[in-house]
């Protein structure tokens, strides 16, 4: 029987037939995927199991599997001593604003730039990709600098929202991936749009909006969890505890609280995140992989 000419794997299905052969290939596949499956999720388990363990318990060398005494009491523990509703809906809040910063200002960036195509815009673009090669490390004394006097305004953003926010909207990650969707988009559609008397606005509006729901998903998942997993930037610009996001919450309470009832916090706060992909999981491969092709 001929072999398909379109078909390339790294093992021949010849190969694979032998006994032989099929034994090596899949050990190797079942101790790769073991493996990997291991690294990604050991900690993840390690988190959940070790918020059920006693104090004692979770401290002793070498750790133990399973919890000998499981006290689900943790959680609740963790749930009032720390605080973690108020901590939970600062976080919430300040990642549906960055999410909907994002979404307007970013979308309209890269919209100008694939498709209105201003003069300059290549060398802007440019210029945006160049700042992902600077450390984020490095960014953080200017923009400290920059919140604690607005330019032009002088306003202290310190303990207010914004200090999240405006730094989150010049994303040249995003910005990127969207216009790299909107590209995509057949130009037929655009000029079929303007022909029938669609500006630049409504034509975003009514046809490239509701085409990149897949990219516009992956930039908001991007978003939402960028803010629930910071912890120095949020640290510096919300010194309150009334501000505080759920990762400096959970750091500032640990000093006197038992370990057991800290790793259970964080539980709690990761349940959001791992929900949210859960969810989405399929909009972030459609999304990252259809701005690649051309339609």
């Amino acid at each position: 029987m001929a072999q398909d000419s379109g078909t390339r794997t790294l093992v021949s299905p010849a190969q694979l037939r032998r006994g032989r052969g099929r034994v090596v290939y899949w050990t190797l596949l079942t101790v790769v995927v073991v493996g990997f499956t291991l690294v990604f999720l050991g900690p993840l388990y390690w988190m959940v199991t070790g918020a059920l363990k006693s104090g004692q318990e979770i401290a002793q060398t070498p750790p133990t599997l399973f919890p000998q005494d499981p006290q689900p009491r943790n959680y609740v523990d963790a749930w009032h001593n720390l605080d973690l509703a108020k901590l939970l809906f600062n976080t919430f809040y300040y990642a549906a604003g960055a999410l909907l910063f994002q979404l307007v200002l970013d979308t309209a960036a890269a919209y100008s730039l694939s498709k209105l195509r201003p003069v300059l815009g290549n060398a802007i673009l440019g210029m945006m990709l160049a700042t992902l090669m600077i450390p984020a490390m490095v960014l953080i004394v200017p923009q400290y600098v920059t919140v604690i006097d607005l330019p032009v305004l002088h306003v202290n953003l310190l303990d207010s929202p914004f200090a999240i926010w405006l730094p989150l909207v010049a994303n040249a990650f995003n910005i990127f991936l969207l216009k790299r969707f909107f590209d995509s988009i057949p130009e037929d559609l655009m000029a079929a749009a303007v022909v029938d008397g669609a500006g630049p606005l409504r034509t975003l509006w009514s046809i490239v909006l509701p085409i990149s729901r897949p990219i516009l998903g992956v930039v908001s998942i991007f978003a939402v969890t960028a803010v629930w997993k910071d912890f120095l930037w949020p640290k510096l610009v919300m010194p309150s505890p009334e501000t505080r996001t759920v990762s400096v919450g959970i750091y500032a309470f640990s000093a006197g609280t038992p370990m057991n009832v800290v790793v259970a916090a964080s539980v709690i706060a990761a349940i959001p995140t791992v929900i949210i992909f859960l969810v989405f999981q399929r909009n972030i491969m459609s999304g990252l992989t259809t701005g690649s092709l051309k339609g």
